[in-house]
């Protein structure tokens, strides 16, 4: 009898299948994005957003009583949730609008309310790991932070580099040129150049794609070439000079398109966002800053303790300066009054003394004829 001989099947043993039922797994469960817009009011956070979505996630802002906002002073946080599909895979949005930062003439401490609520967030997502149900657990981790910069034309404003020093080291921050259509080419080209130099010269933390990838490499080259990205925002249809319909700006002189590379980066930016880079953005946040954020904590408080929460309320932090200072000021003026109404006594003190040894040296004086009066008197009666 011969033995039997069995060949290895051709298509192996299966293990290559695995990427196919993770792509199963994610396809039927979905997936959660969660960005959050900061800058100055009018620079079209929102009508970016509703742009690069293609829907309209946020109504467009009403700006014709921005400045009754200016008695509150406060840094505001909102958010906006949506659900997305597209092929019959769905995306839970999350949007986190910053309304009122940097619309002040003071606005110091004005980066607080952001910080606190990423803080929070990892706060939030680590007390939930720590319980023994943890099935559902509620996550608004921040994955991509992008930080609208004013087309000055000069450079990076001391508001812009203190607040993305501090968002560099919680959030992948990702630095874009809002209206770019209000810079010439070289204008902006100039401008973006100055803004990496300023960057790179404070050890500014921004987002950058990964270069490990043979296949992305040169695509994610470009990108990191392409930041800080200058974005057009547009939901309006208009038609360009050669009969095309376009999302973009109509202006006296042609249009500026949203999606033309050659007017601005927004299809970057979008590939980055949404098309190329999602996973890793959100890979990176839990991974990274999550996981820096939990080290910090842990490190420093024991299990199940309480973050201690900073008594400083960024609102009333200014007017109790202001009170503060009134207090000193009255005190000190108080004090100066005193200090004249002692000189005063000082000085009445010294004249009354003065008066009083006037007139005891006046009442010796006259004592002393009395009583050379007397003496002749009793001289002149023998």
């Amino acid at each position: 009898m011969s033995a039997l001989t069995t060949s290895p099947p051709t298509d192996g043993i299966g293990i290559a299948n695995l990427p196919n039922q993770r792509h199963k797994i994610v396809a039927k469960r979905g997936a959660h994005f969660t960005i959050m817009v900061v800058g100055e009011s009018g620079l079209g956070k929102t009508t970016l957003i509703n742009t690069l979505f293609s829907t309209e996630l946020s109504p467009p802002k009403n700006y014709s009583r921005r400045h009754v906002k200016q008695m509150d002073k406060l840094t505001e946080v909102e958010i906006i949730k949506a659900e997305l599909e597209e092929k019959q895979f769905k995306v839970k949005l999350t949007v986190i609008d910053t309304p009122g930062f940097g619309d002040y003439v003071n606005n110091r401490d004005s980066w607080l309310p952001i910080v606190e609520f990423i803080d929070d967030q990892h706060e939030a997502y680590m007390r939930q790991e720590q319980q023994p149900q943890r099935s559902e657990k509620t996550d608004l981790r921040v994955h991509a932070c992008l930080y609208f910069i004013r087309p000055t034309g000069h450079t990076l404003k001391p508001l812009d580099i203190e607040v993305m020093k501090r968002l560099g080291t919680r959030v992948n921050l990702i630095p874009v040129v809002a209206k770019a259509d209000t810079l010439t080419q070289n204008d902006l080209f100039t401008f973006k150049q100055r803004v990496r130099e300023v960057i790179q010269a404070q050890g500014i933390r921004i987002y950058t794609p990964p270069l490990d990838d043979d296949e992305n490499a040169e695509h994610a080259q470009m990108l990191i070439e392409a930041i800080p990205f200058s974005i057009i925002g547009s939901t309006e249809d208009v038609k360009t000079a050669d009969g095309r319909t376009v999302k973009g700006r109509e202006y006296i002189w042609g249009v500026a398109e949203v999606e033309n590379e050659n007017h601005c980066d927004f299809k970057k930016l979008r590939s980055l966002l949404i098309r190329t880079h999602m996973l890793d953005l959100i890979s990176t946040t839990e991974d990274s800053h999550y996981e820096n954020y939990r080290q910090q904590q842990m490190e420093t408080r024991k299990f199940g303790e309480a973050k201690v929460k900073k008594l400083d309320n960024p609102k009333f932090k200014e007017e109790e300066e202001a009170l503060r200072k009134k207090f000193t000021e009255q005190v000190k003026a108080e004090e100066a009054r005193f200090r004249q109404w002692e000189q005063h006594l000082i000085a009445e003190r010294d004249r009354l003394n003065k008066d009083l040894e006037h007139a005891h040296s006046a009442i010796k004086s006259l004592e002393a004829e009395l009583d050379n009066l007397q003496v002749g008197y009793g001289r002149g009666t023998r």
